[in-house]
């Protein structure tokens, strides 16, 4: 009588779906532990020259910060673009690695030169204002762990691989809105704030007609936005 082993089966047949699981890397991403863990795992990536995010899982983007990167990233707003392009996608997320090795906030603001409450909100900011969750890993092998889980899932579901994103897939609003914010002192609240008072980008770049209602709703940057908005800026000028 000859015995299978049904048990060596299953472990290639598991090997070999999981080989079938795919995702794409921005290149920066290359000689990070993440994906060492992946390649350990089986996971097939492919690196791409990535204009948002730094993961592509079929519809799905992330952006990989860990803690340290983050809080720098946070002083010197490049974040606030980063999570404004990954409004692009419909499903996005924010991945900050590292919390058993680094205090994403600390009560000693000397450690990180930002107070611990500021950075409560700005967490806060990310989830409600920019709508992008957050989920916080341990280490590089816990965001593995997470970005296998999400291949998986969207393995199951087939969900179609979307490298480009554009402004064309946010809708009318959300295109107007990208444009405000890209002002400074714009954030989302006040962008939608704008929009709602006056409706079209004309009404609101009229500073001279609306100046002391745009004022009241953008406060302190008003002058800032009326310099930029009445400037006259040529490419000739800039050489």
């Amino acid at each position: 009588m000859i015995f299978e082993n049904i048990f060596g089966k299953l472990k290639r047949k598991a090997n070999i779906k999981s080989r079938t699981l795919e995702i794409v890397a921005d290149y920066r991403e290359k000689n990070s532990l993440v994906i060492a863990e992946l390649v350990s795992s089986n996971i097939r990536v492919k690196f791409e020259n990535l204009q948002v995010g730094d993961f592509l899982i079929g519809d799905v983007a992330i952006e990989r910060k860990t803690v340290r990167d983050f809080l720098s990233s946070m002083i010197n707003k490049r974040l606030i673009m980063q999570l404004k392009n990954l409004r692009k996608y419909k499903r996005r997320l924010l991945i900050i690695e590292g919390i058993d090795d680094e205090y994403i906030y600390t009560e000693n603001a000397e450690v990180t030169g930002i107070n611990a409450n500021a950075v409560r909100g700005f967490l806060l900011s990310i989830i409600f204002e920019y709508n992008v969750p957050i989920v916080l890993s341990k280490d590089s092998q816990d965001t593995a762990k997470f970005i296998i889980t999400i291949a998986k899932r969207n393995n199951k579901n087939k969900t179609p691989m979307s490298l480009r994103a554009s402004r064309s897939s946010l809708s009318a609003s959300e295109q107007l809105a990208y444009i405000l914010e890209g002002f400074p002192g714009i954030g989302p609240v006040t962008s939608r704030k704008l929009l709602k008072k006056f409706g079209t980008l004309r009404e609101i770049f009229d500073t001279k007609s609306n100046e002391e209602q745009i004022k009241k709703i953008i406060g302190k940057k008003f002058d800032k936005f009326k310099e930029l908005i009445e400037s006259d800026y040529r490419l000739d000028k800039a050489k």
